[in-house]
Formats: C-alpha cells, structure tokens, sequence
C-alpha cells in the first residue's frame, strides 16, 4: 500500500514532468507586425522578425536560416499586397511547412483586413514597381493598426485554441490603449494639415493620407526607379514655384539624393523611422508614432 505522502509525492512527479504549453512561433516578415504579435500574444509567443527595420522589404534573400525559421514556424504574418512577393513565397515553399500556406489558418495577411490605396486600373512594366492590389505600405497610419489588430487577436486564437481567452484580454487592453493614443496623435497632428511634402518613395502614402498633408512630388520618377540627373534638374525647377516645408526620408532609404535635393529647394530632410526599430526612439508601435509626429513637428512649426 503506497502511504498518503508517498502518493502525493508521486502526482507531484507527475505534475511536474509533464511539459507546459509551449509558446506558439510566430514568423512575421517586418518589425511592425512582429511588435503587434508580440502586444497581443505576450507570452503565448515566439515571435521572429525575418527583416530589419533597415532594409527594403522589397528586397530579400529567402536565406537558409529563413527557411527554417518558417519550417518550424505555427503562424506567419505578413504585409501581403505582394510587398513580400519577391522573396516569402520562395521561403514557404523551400519550409514544407503545411501549416503556413497560404490559405491555412497559420497564414496571416495584414493587408487582408484593410482598405488599400492606390489602386492601379491597369498595371505595366513600364510603370516601374507598381503594385496591382494596392499600397502596401499600410503600417504608417494608426487607424490600420487598429483594424488589423482585431483581425490578428481572432487569428492568434485560431492557431492556439487554448489560450483564446488570453489573447481576447490582450487584444482588448491594445484596442484602448492605442485608441488613447490615437486620439492624442490627432491633436498633435492639426498643425501637419496641407503641410507641403516631397517624399522618395510611395511608402509614406497612408501617414500623408491620415495627417492630411499635400505631397508635391517624389524624388523616384516611377515606383523603385532611382532618379537621373536630368530628373533631378527638372523637380528642383518644378519645386521652384511650390516648394516644400520638408522632404522627408526613411530610415532606410539612400541619403544622397534627398540630401541633394534639399541643398537646392532649400528644404530640411526629416529622417522618419518608417518602421519599428528605425530610429532608437521607436522601440515598438507606439514609440514609432510618438517619434514620428515628433520629427514632423519639429520642423513644421
């Protein structure tokens, strides 16, 4: 007969050797989407960021160490719109991973939540890098955090039922806090309104949209064409008429030509984070808005 504290004893062996419930591994393909996981899931995850907040998102190398990050990975998030087009199919392929194909409850599109800009009636090679579901550089306006956060809450508990209620609360305590956010943004943000921009590339489309400034030009003739001289010469005479309170550029973005284009417009370069981690003062979603507005007001007052 095994005595009553010698069969305590043993469920509490038993208790402890079985294993928790390991955290769910998330792969998101950008700093922004990895720090929303991460807000909602807590954790309850393991998330990897397969790009740096340095680096073109158009342009990546679906690296050995990539595809196993994805082959071991319970959920994908991703930009969509085809942002990733040139690199995350070849990574999901090369995973053999079931579980994060597209169309599996571990596939997750941000873009499939939102409402897109800049939708082309017909798109051509001689458009440069036109993207044919629309902009998806969606990250730069709140409002599009918001919605895709609901989304991303109900598809975390899809891929790990049990912790449904978990991400619920999580999901909850984001939406108000960053609805607080929101609206202190919007106050800071009056004094941007039909503020006069030059931007590089089409990625600054949704914080123009949300802040209601008025883009004048862009130093890249078409989408991810680099500019020529000549073209060059022929903004700085179009600008000359209207020109600029700022040209603004991404932390990963080439200097060189908005540096020189601001020589001749006489208009201050405002280095923007763009993403997560862009500059040191955007540690997560909510430092990348504060940063932001900060830079921008900086120079339009």
């Amino acid at each position: 007969m095994i005595s009553p504290v010698r069969g305590l004893c043993v469920a509490c062996a038993l208790i402890i050797g079985l294993p928790a419930h390991a955290a769910i591994k998330v792969l998101a393909t950008t700093s922004d989407w990895g720090s929303l996981v991460t807000e909602l899931g807590g954790d309850k995850v393991n998330v990897y960021t397969a790009t740096s907040p340095l680096q073109d998102v158009h342009r990546v190398d679906a690296k050995p160490s990539l595809v196993a990050r994805a082959r071991s990975a319970d959920l994908v998030v991703a930009t969509g719109a085809e942002l990733e087009i040139g690199w995350l199919p070849v990574l999901l392929r090369e995973s053999s991973n079931s579980k994060i194909q597209p169309g599996a409850p571990g596939y997750f599109e941000i873009s499939s939540a939102l409402r897109l800009l800049d939708i082309p009636t017909a798109v051509d090679r001689s458009m440069g890098d036109v993207h044919p579901l629309g902009n998806p550089h969606v990250q730069l306006d709140p409002r599009n955090i918001a919605t895709a956060a609901k989304a991303l809450s109900v598809r975390l508990a899809q891929v790990d039922a049990p912790n449904a209620a978990y991400y619920q609360q999580r999901g909850a305590d984001f939406q108000a806090r960053w609805q607080q956010a929101m609206t202190r943004w919007s106050a800071q943000a009056a004094t941007l309104r039909d503020v006069p921009v030059v931007v590089i590339h089409k990625d600054q489309t949704y914080l123009i949209h949300w802040l209601g400034m008025k883009e004048l030009a862009a130093i890249e003739p078409k989408p991810g064409v680099p500019p020529s001289a000549g073209y060059l010469a022929g903004l700085v005479s179009r600008l000359g008429a209207t020109p600029p309170r700022m040209i603004l550029r991404n932390a990963y973005n080439d200097p060189k030509a908005s540096d020189w284009l601001a020589e001749r417009v006489k208009a201050p370069v405002v280095l923007l984070p763009f993403s997560v981690g862009g500059t040191p003062e955007a540690k997560d979603l909510f430092g990348l808005f504060d940063d932001t507005l900060r830079r921008l007001q900086a120079v339009a007052r």
